[in-house]
């Protein structure tokens, strides 16, 4: 078995970035910036009013002063002439400042009786002045790889970017196997489940950023996996689901290798997920997690989610951990790296009372991992234990 750390590093080996695609900028939410993109145009690309109220010289804009209100500029709609002296344009926000304005009378300090007004005590003296180019300037860079979010797409919008350049998505093709198994809907037999870590994977690998294939489960039979692999034809990475382990009808190792698996490494020092495997097949990354539920999906999050990243191009390594106080006592770890459902409670960690790896109640009423390492020993409430958010 090797450390979950040397499993991590040997599936990043065997991916790299898909390449570049250039979708609308309608369609960008959620992709990855793969190319660096320059603003096309300044913002705002004049000096703007923050304030409804009047353009006016700050040095005439003193309490008492009457000025004569020459003319309007509304956004979309600017004043064309230029302010004199004694003179105020009525103004909006997000309007273009005339010109000989140097200050924005807030409308709450003037009053106005027809064309003039008059500088009321006490007016706040601020600018309410926005300039040209405040917020960013024509040619101003958006840099790569990283996610287009959707504060990132308003801004790319108001740069005029109408087409983005992105990271292509990886096919990931999720093979779920075993006689055991039916379809969400159907009837289970007296001795099936309903497979269900398929689904909870296609949202997990559609949440980073791949495009997901569900194949059909495939029985414990060789010509049903052979044929299930031909479905999978134009994936960039193949997820089996069980059949990994060396029972009798644990099937998928034995015929992916007759169908040319180039194996990276078989079996993880890893609790829940030992049986873990991956290499490379007819031009696929392959991945084997275990059929426990529980399992494939703790080992979706720890394995898949970074491989999925290295795949779109951005930084990838092992899932960021974070530290909290324990809530309560815990005993021993044995020899393995164990990953234990958790809740955040009041700032601290609250591991679940039961770990098996077929609770999957257990694992949606979860909020984190809580990672013990292997052989770590007695911890009481108060220590400091790392944990990956859920």
């Amino acid at each position: 078995m090797i450390s979950t750390e040397e499993a991590i590093a040997q599936v990043l080996a065997l991916v790299g970035p898909l390449g570049v695609e250039t979708v609308p900028l309608a369609e960008a939410a959620g992709r990855v910036l793969a190319e660096p993109v320059r603003a096309q145009r300044t913002q705002p690309p004049f000096a703007s009013s923050a304030m409804d109220g009047y353009a006016v010289r700050a040095a005439e804009a003193r309490p008492g002063m009457v000025l004569s209100v020459i003319g309007e500029s509304a956004a979309g709609r600017r004043f064309t002439g230029a302010l004199g002296p004694g003179e105020a344009v009525r103004i909006f926000t997000g309007a273009p400042v005339p010109e000989g304005a140097d200050s924005i009378l807030i409308q709450e300090d003037a009053e106005r009786e027809g064309d003039r007004i008059t500088v009321r005590e006490g007016r706040d003296t601020q600018s309410y002045i926005r300039p040209a180019g405040g917020d960013f300037t024509s040619g101003t860079e958006i840099p790569a790889p990283c996610r287009i979010t959707p504060n990132l797409m308003s801004l790319l919008a108001a740069m005029n970017i109408a087409r983005v350049p992105v990271a292509r998505r990886p096919v990931i093709g999720l093979l779920p196997t075993g006689d055991e198994l039916v379809w969400p809907g159907e009837e289970p037999g007296p001795d099936q489940i309903v497979s269900s870590n398929n689904f909870g994977l296609k949202a997990l690998l559609e949440t980073q950023g791949a495009e997901v294939r569900l194949l059909p489960i495939a029985r414990d039979r060789a010509e049903a996996l052979r044929a299930a692999l031909d479905l999978a034809r134009g994936c960039d990475m193949l997820v089996t689901l069980g059949g990994a382990s060396v029972g009798d009808h644990d099937l998928v190792q034995q015929v992916l290798r007759e169908e040319g698996l180039d194996l990276a490494f078989y079996k993880i020092a890893m609790r829940p997920g030992k049986p873990l495997m991956a290499g490379r097949l007819r031009g696929m990354v392959m991945v084997g997690l275990p059929g426990n539920p529980v399992s494939s999906m703790v080992c979706g999050h720890v394995f898949l989610r970074p491989t999925v990243d290295r795949m779109l191009g951005l930084p990838a390594g092992p899932l960021p951990r974070l530290s909290a106080p324990l809530a309560v006592d815990i005993g021993s770890n044995g020899p393995r790296e164990h990953y234990m459902r958790a809740r955040l409670e009041n700032g601290r960690l609250l591991p679940a009372s039961r770990q098996d790896s077929s609770l999957l109640s257990v694992l949606a009423d979860a909020s984190a991992l809580l990672v013990r390492p292997p052989h770590d020993g007695p911890r009481t409430a108060g220590e400091r234990m790392e944990y990956i958010p859920l």
